[in-house]
């Protein structure tokens, strides 16, 4: 390797330290946790079969062993968000990781292809580029054109579909690619480690880019360490009862625990969510039974699995748990209509470690009326939902108001006597649903003393589905501290339950907000409380107020 590399991140800044090919898995799964970013360098060509096309006759030298370390590394360093500048080769394995395809050979497989592997030295430039405005690379190196040198014969034909070309040659060909603002990646077709290890302070701006975002990275990591961090809301038990499927995996689900571990996160609401039905008594006899079932599944998945998680039902639990290296899962049910019309079923699912109760879903129950397919049967709560609410607050089980109208919602405020939750739900003012809060709920909820949770499901996020994505959660959060303090926000995914955006789509994408509040100002402490504190404060409160054993 061109020491060029080396001096490049020096000048940045960063501590370089090279990876050695490493077959093991364990091995390398270790020291890619332990990277704060990632460089991908150039050498030789890539082997097309990676993108499933027969070998051009004039393909160059390739390295099998090269090429499946490289995509495992990228794989790995991907799951967990690691920032990730890739150079020339690095540009094309990047792009075929994703699902891209290359120009096995330019000149032979390009018209009009310009000269694209100079004979002048590695600091002198041989042709421009022309740099994307309002991209990533424009900000860095704040040129419209730009000169590079050129030292390949393969390139990037099909783009990924998660990233963007944000440079060209003349002849077309994609010099730069990039999946930010969503994904911690940006790579280039040209050298700039030859220029800035010959003195060129334009290029040195990329090196100060990647090693600035690693920094950040590190910083949002080493934060994590230091506080509690919960999502509120996940219907992972939805999955529990699928043959073979274990938390304990790294499955195809959102919520699991080595994408916890990746995504820095400590611990999870696992809801048994119990989908509306008839409410005649034999309908709320099956509700009842069938949430029993889903917390049975619960403790079994976490039986199976006790040397790496266990049931948290306080703040103390979870405490335990970290300090002893486990991940920690909290249970909740999703929908009243799982309690029946039996007020004793509270005090039964609490002693069974159910922390919070959302009292209905999208249709209306004997509790209390919902915020989406609303009859308003109670315009607000029910003379049953009312006993469930001072039952709640007599057990010590936290209410969760997600799903509920707004009258449903202040009926809870005027009556409990403890502070509430909305354990997935996000700003009206930014999306306009009415699965959302209005501003003036934020600031009822504050004046509770209650918690908020941001709901990651797309059409909660924005309005156009399809584009809803990471820098959309932030405005959310933004806008919620901004409206009811940083005491009374904190986040629920909605994972496995449909929550997931572009950028943030699985528990290892959780580090990215984080990443994004610290770029905006947000202090660890304010992420302790956004994370956990806000949530286990209420916990707490409510939980010291139960008057059931007093």
């Amino acid at each position: 390797m061109s020491s060029a590399y080396v001096k490049s991140v020096l000048k940045a800044g960063g501590a370089p330290i090279l990876i050695p090919t490493i077959e093991d898995g364990s091995t390398l799964r270790s020291i890619v946790a332990d990277l704060d970013g990632l460089i991908l360098t150039g050498g030789e060509d890539v082997n097309p079969l990676w993108y499933k096309e027969e070998p051009n006759r004039n393909l160059q030298e390739i390295n099998s062993e090269r090429d499946s370390f490289e995509l495992t590394l990228i794989k790995l360093a991907s799951d967990r968000n690691i920032p990730i500048l890739g150079i020339c080769r690095g540009e094309q394995i990047l792009n075929v990781a994703f699902g891209g395809t290359l120009y096995q050979d330019i000149p032979s497989q390009k018209q009009d292809a310009i000269r694209h592997l100079q004979t002048l030295p590695g600091d002198k430039p041989s042709h421009p580029v022309v740099i994307k405005q309002e991209s990533m690379i424009h900000n860095i190196l704040n040129r419209d054109t730009l000169f590079v040198n050129s030292f390949h014969h393969q390139g990037i034909k099909n783009v990924a579909s998660c990233f963007t070309a944000t440079a060209t040659a003349k002849d077309g060909l994609v010099e730069a690619i990039e999946a930010w603002p969503n994904h911690p990646i940006i790579a280039v077709q040209w050298h700039p480690e030859a220029f800035t290890a010959a003195g060129d302070t334009t290029m040195l701006k990329l090196f100060k880019f990647i090693v600035g975002k690693a920094d950040t990275f590190y910083l949002a990591k080493k934060m994590h360490k230091h506080f509690l961090s919960v999502d509120t809301h996940t219907d992972t038990p939805l999955w529990f009862n699928k043959t073979g499927f274990s938390i304990a995996r790294r499955e195809k689900n959102r919520v699991n625990i080595p994408k916890m571990e990746e995504g820095r996160l400590d611990g999870v609401f696992l809801a048994a969510f119990i989908g509306q039905g008839k409410r005649d008594e034999a309908s709320l006899k099956e509700a009842v039974e069938e949430t029993n079932r889903l917390i049975d599944n619960i403790y079994r998945q976490v039986e199976i699995n006790n040397d790496l998680c266990g049931i948290a039902t306080t703040s103390e639990d979870f405490a335990r748990l970290k300090a002893e290296g486990k991940k920690a899962f909290f249970i909740g049910i999703e929908n009243g209509y799982g309690i029946g019309k039996d007020l004793n079923n509270i005090a039964r699912f609490k002693a069974r470690g159910v922390n919070y109760i959302t009292l209905c879903h999208s249709f209306d129950n004997d509790i209390c009326d919902s915020s989406t397919k609303t009859k308003r049967e109670w315009k607000g709560l029910s003379p049953f939902g009312k006993k469930v609410v001072k039952e709640m607050n007599r057990q010590g089980v936290m209410i969760d108001m997600s799903h509920a109208s707004e009258e449903s919602f202040y009926d809870v405020i005027k009556l409990t006597k403890t502070p509430i939750i909305c354990s997935h739900s996000s700003s009206r003012k930014i999306c306009d649903t009415d699965r959302n809060l209005t501003d003036d709920q934020l600031q009822a909820l504050a004046k509770n003393g209650g918690v908020a949770q941001i709901c990651l499901l797309d059409a909660y996020i924005n309005k156009d589905e399809k584009k809803a994505c990471l820098d959309d959660v932030i405005t959310h959060i933004d806008h919620m501290v901004k409206v009811a303090g940083i005491d009374h926000v904190g986040v629920g995914s909605d994972f496995d339950g449909g929550g997931g955006v572009i950028g943030c789509e699985s528990d290892n994408d959780l580090i990215q907000i984080s990443v994004k509040l610290i770029e905006k100002g947000y202090t660890e402490q304010d992420l302790s409380k956004i994370w956990g504190g806000n949530l286990l404060r209420v916990l707490n409160e409510v939980q010291k107020a139960a008057t059931v054993n007093k």
